[in-house]
C-alpha cells in the first residue's frame, strides 16, 4: 500500500554547516513551484527538549512558530522559502523523543517490557517523521536530520531511516546526502575521498543514499561526477553539484539547473507536471541584485559576534530592501560597546537604528543610549521585544523624568517599574517553553503610524517574552507623546508604542521578523527601510545644500 506522502530525508556528512536547511528549502521550493504540496521538518539530535533555553551563542536564533513552539532557526528558512507557516510538529529533538518515551513508560504503556533504543526510541522517531505525512495535507515531507553521519547522537535517526526505507519501499522514501568536496590549493584539485568515506560510513549503518549533493567551491565536471557516482554506488545524474552562492536565494535556481527536483520525482515515480513556476522568485532575485538605492542601518544587539543569533532580522531586511528597490547594508553594533564617548562614531552615517531582542542585563544601557540617540536625532527607529522595552525605559527616564525607571527583569526593586513581569508569569518556575509564545491578536489605533504601516486594524504577531509594559504608567506616557498604538484586545497588553512627534519611531513587543518571507515582506520592515531611505535622501540633500552654500 502506497504511503499518503513521499518522504525525503536530507542528511549531512564530512562537516557540519554545509547548508542542509537551505538545500531542503530549495528542493521544497522547486517541488512547490511545480504545484506539489510540501512541508519540511527538522530533527535535532541534542537532548534539550527545544532550543528555547539555549544561549544564542550555542545554537543561533530560536525561531518561534504560530502555535508557540520554540524551534531551530532552519524553520525560518523553510517559512521564508515556502511562505507556509510551520508548527510544533516541524521540529523534533532527541530530548522530546526521550521525554515522550519515558512518559509512556511511566504510564505503563509498554506493558512491563524493557524500554530500549530499538524498537521504542526508533518507533517514536518514525511516528514523529510520519505525523505530518499522515495528515493527508502534503504530497512530500522533507525531513532534515541535524548533525553529520557518524555522530553518536545521530545513530537512532539513521536507524529509523533504515527501518522506514524497508517499510515504505524505495518508491515512497528517498535519502539525499549532503557532503563536502574540498579543494586543495597545494594540489590544485578537488578531492572526493571525504565524500567516499562519508557514504561508506552511511552504508555501515545500513543506509545507501539515493542522491548526493556535493558542496564545492569549483565546478565538479562530468568526470568527477562519474567518479563519485561509481565509488558511492549512485548513478551520475544523482550526483548534484552545489556551488557556493552569493545569496541563499540563488540556491533554488542552482538546484533547478542541476535538475535536483527532476531526479527526486523520477526516483519517487511522480509526474513532472509543469516546469517550475519561478517567475516571482526570479523577480525577487533581480531586485536583490540590481537595487537603485542603498541605506545603512545599524543593528544594536548583544550577540552580534554570531550573526545567526539575528538571522530572521537580517533576512527580513533583505526582503524589505527588495520591496523598496534598495540595498540594505547592516552595521552590527555591540550594545556593550555603546557609551557616551563612542556613540557619535558608532552611529555616524546611519539612516536607521534597530535595537534587537534579547534577555538579561548585559548591554542594556548601551541599547538605551542608542534609542536616545535615535529619538533626539530624528533617525528612524525600530525596537523589537526587549528593544521596545528599552525604548519605554529611555522615554521614562529622559522625557517623563523618572530617572530610576527600569524593567524588573534587570532591577527587581526599581522605584519606577515601567516594564514588569506579566501576571500570568508570576507563578511560573520552569524556564523551558513557559514564556508568552506564539501568535496573539493586536488591534491598532486609527490615525497612528502603525496603522499606516499595516493598513488595517486587526493583526496577529508572534511573541516570545515574559515581561511587558506596565499599564499603571500608561496615561503618563500617552500624555507626553509615546502612544500605545497597538493593544492586545483580550488582555489589554501594550503591543506597539510609537512617538507621535518623531518621523518614524516604533517599538513592538512581538517579533515581526518571524513572519517575513520572500513572497510577503513584513510591513514593519518595509516601512522602516522606506523611512530610512527617505532619511538618507533628505540628509543627502541637506548636505549638498550646505556644501553648495
Amino acid at each position: 500500500m502506497s504511503s499518503p506522502a513521499k518522504y525525503i530525508f536530507v542528511t549531512g556528512g564530512v562537516a557540519s554547516s554545509l547548508g542542509k536547511g537551505i538545500i531542503s528549502a530549495s528542493l521544497a521550493k522547486l517541488l512547490q513551484a511545480r504545484g506539489y504540496s510540501v512541508t519540511i521538518q527538522k530533527f535535532d539530535p541534542y537532548i534539550n527538549v527545544d532550543p528555547g533555553t539555549l544561549n544564542p551563542y550555542e545554537h543561533g536564533e530560536c525561531y518561534v512558530t504560530e502555535d508557540g513552539a520554540e524551534t531551530d532557526l532552519d524553520l525560518g528558512h523553510y517559512e521564508r522559502f515556502l511562505n507556509i507557516p510551520t508548527s510544533q510538529a516541524n521540529n523534533v529533538t532527541t530530548g522530546a523523543i526521550y521525554q515522550t518515551v519515558i512518559n509512556k513508560e511511566r504510564r505503563g504503556d509498554y506493558l512491563g517490557k524493557t524500554v530500549q533504543i530499538i524498537p521504542h526510541i526508533t518507533d517514536e522517531i518514525k511516528r514523529r517523521i510520519k505525523l505530518l505525512g499522515d495528515t493527508g495535507r502534503y504530497e512530500f515531507v522533507i525531513t532534515e536530520i541535524g548533525g553529520t553521519v557518524g555522530d553518536i547522537e545521530s545513530l537512532p535517526y539513521i536507524e529509523a531511516i533504515r527501518q522506514l526505507r524497508l517499510e515504505l519501499g524505495s518508491i515512497d522514501c528517498l535519502v539525499i546526502h549532503l557532503t563536502l568536496i574540498p579543494y586543495l590549493t597545494a594540489a590544485g584539485e578537488l578531492k572526493t575521498k571525504p565524500t567516499q568515506h562519508s557514504v561508506k560510513m552511511f552504508l555501515e549503518q545500513g543506509v545507501q543514499p539515493d542522491i548526493l549533493v556535493c558542496r564545492t567551491e569549483h565546478e565538479l565536471g562530468n568526470d568527477l561526477k562519474r567518479k563519485i557516482g561509481l565509488f558511492c554506488n549512485v548513478n551520475e545524474e544523482s550526483v548534484i553539484e552545489s556551488r557556493d552562492a552569493s545569496s541563499i536565494y540563488d540556491v533554488p535556481l542552482l538546484m533547478d539547473k542541476e535538475k535536483l527536483d527532476q531526479v527526486v520525482l523520477k526516483k519517487l515515480g511522480m509526474p513532472f507536471n509543469n516546469e517550475p513556476d519561478l517567475e516571482s522568485w526570479n523577480k525577487f532575485l533581480k531586485g536583490l541584485k540590481s537595487p537603485s538605492h542603498s541605506v545603512v542601518i545599524g543593528i544594536v544587539g548583544k550577540y552580534i559576534e554570531l550573526k545567526d543569533a539575528y538571522k530572521s532580522i537580517a533576512e527580513s531586511f533583505i526582503h524589505a530592501g527588495v520591496e523598496n528597490d534598495c540595498s540594505v547594508q547592516l552595521r552590527w553594533i555591540h550594545s556593550e560597546e555603546v557609551n557616551e564617548n563612542s556613540i557619535e562614531a558608532s552611529f555616524e552615517g546611519l539612516s536607521g537604528i534597530l535595537v534587537a531582542p534579547g534577555f538579561g542585563e548585559r548591554g542594556i544601557e548601551g541599547k538605551i543610549l542608542a534609542i536616545k540617540f535615535a529619538r533626539e536625532n530624528n533617525i528612524p527607529f525600530l525596537g523589537i521585544c526587549l528593544g521596545m522595552q528599552c525604548a519605554v525605559i529611555e522615554f521614562a527616564r529622559n522625557v517623563l523624568g523618572l530617572k530610576d525607571a527600569h524593567s524588573t527583569e534587570m532591577l527587581a526593586n526599581t522605584g519606577s517599574p515601567v516594564i514588569h513581569l506579566q501576571e500570568s508569569q508570576k507563578k511560573v518556575t520552569n524556564k523551558g517553553g513557559t514564556m508568552r509564545l506564539g501568535a496573539y491578536p493586536c488591534e491598532i489605533q486609527e490615525g497612528t503610524l502603525a496603522r499606516k504601516v499595516y493598513g488595517k486594524k486587526a493583526i496577529s504577531e508572534r511573541h516570545r517574552h515574559r515581561y511587558e509594559f506596565n499599564n499603571a504608567f500608561l496615561d503618563e506616557f500617552r500624555e507626553n507623546g509615546m502612544i500605545p498604538s497597538g493593544i492586545n484586545p483580550d488582555k489589554g497588553l501594550v503591543e506597539i508604542v510609537e512617538i507621535s512627534t518623531h518621523p518614524w519611531f516604533i517599538g513592538v513587543q512581538f517579533h515581526p521578523e518571524y513572519k517575513s518571507t520572500v513572497d510577503n515582506p513584513h510591513p514593519l520592515f518595509v516601512g522602516f527601510v522606506g523611512a530610512a531611505l527617505n532619511h538618507s535622501e533628505v540628509h543627502a540633500l541637506s548636505t549638498n545644500s550646505q556644501s553648495i552654500g
